[in-house]
């Protein structure tokens, strides 16, 4: 094993992958608290709050508030009583699977991934705790393309760790028979 190989396994590769996990989630929130004060029409306290304000950011990127009760792309985005429970505890169970496979590896990149992945998710567990619903505000639309659901930097990263998960099993270079005997 090699020395970085050493640096990166067992606690200081978790202390990463949390600290990733950390950065992510702490992004996600402050943009969602910048976001509902933008928002927030005069005198409104409670929350969640509906407006129907539309803020252009860039010709293919839109600002605008929705409180999603369901999971990725509005599936399940229903008033059940049972949403907050349900995909809470879903993302809790998925987190500490995810929190294991950081303590067993060394590898930078998975560590990476596995952080965006669990800090996404906390981000949005915080917000079902607190509203009830996921706060969504960022509205990507090209063209005729304009029927993207609108998603958070949670969902932003969740997917970008997800995709560098494909992409680290698809073109790393690892042995899959090392363990074998």
């Amino acid at each position: 094993m090699s020395l970085t190989a050493n640096f990166w396994s067992g606690r200081k590769g978790l202390v990463f992958g949390l600290l990733v996990a950390a950065v992510a989630a702490a992004l996600d929130q402050g943009s969602k608290a910048g976001i509902l004060s933008a928002f927030r029409p005069e005198g409104v306290t409670e929350t969640p709050f509906l407006v129907p304000t539309r803020v252009v950011v860039l010709p293919i990127l839109d600002f605008v508030l929705t409180w999603n009760r369901g999971v990725s792309f509005g599936l399940g985005n229903s008033n059940g009583s049972y949403n907050v429970l349900l995909f809470t505890g879903l993302a809790v169970v998925i987190g500490c699977f995810l929190i294991g496979w950081m303590a067993k590896t060394s590898d930078r990149l998975v560590l990476l991934s596995l952080g965006l992945v669990v800090g996404g998710a906390f981000g949005n567990v915080v917000d079902r705790l607190r509203f009830g619903a996921v706060v969504d505000f960022l509205y990507v639309h090209i063209g005729a393309f304009d029927w993207w659901p609108v998603f958070n930097v949670a969902d932003s990263t969740v997917c970008i760790g997800a995709g560098l998960l494909v992409f680290d099993s698809l073109f790393a270079k690892r042995d899959s028979n090392m363990n074998r005997q």
